[in-house]
């Protein structure tokens, strides 16, 4: 059997690391592409990075509505924030440039994400005391009573 010669992959260069939390946040399979994207391009010191809708949505393969509606789901899951950039033209005319991107700790966007689980399990224990009282109220002539008035 002869010897296959791998080339040796460094796990610094030409990788970057993906949470492995993303995967549990709920996310769509398109957001969690916007996500990597956004992640391969950010400055690791900054935490920021500069892209179009039209430039991400080149690269995974998806339209400029779909970036941007993916967008705005990561900003609402506390993923990332973006802020608007100007750009001056030869000619002093000042015009929209791209997106700065804003990567923020994942932490932060899990503290979130459970808490919203949390609130969710909260307002359906309430949904079914309410039911239960209903249902008792009901049994004990409390409809009949309310009738006859």
């Amino acid at each position: 059997m002869r010897k296959q010669n791998w080339s040796k992959r460094d796990p610094i260069k030409n990788y970057f690391p993906l949470p492995n939390e993303i995967y549990s946040l709920g996310l769509s399979s398109t957001a969690i592409a916007v996500y990597g994207y956004l992640l391969r391009r950010e400055d690791r010191k900054t935490y920021q990075c500069l892209a179009s809708y039209r430039m991400i949505g080149e690269a995974i393969g998806k339209c400029v509505n779909t970036v941007r509606k993916y967008v705005v789901e990561l900003e609402e899951r506390g993923l990332i924030r973006t802020e608007r950039t100007t750009i001056t033209t030869q000619d002093g005319r000042r015009q929209n440039g791209c997106l700065l991107y804003t990567i923020l700790p994942i932490q932060m966007s899990i503290d979130q994400f459970y808490q919203r689980q949390l609130d969710a399990a909260e307002l359906a224990a309430e949904r079914q005391r309410a039911e239960k009282r209903k249902e008792r109220y009901t049994k004990e002539g409390g409809a009949q009573v309310c009738g006859s008035r």
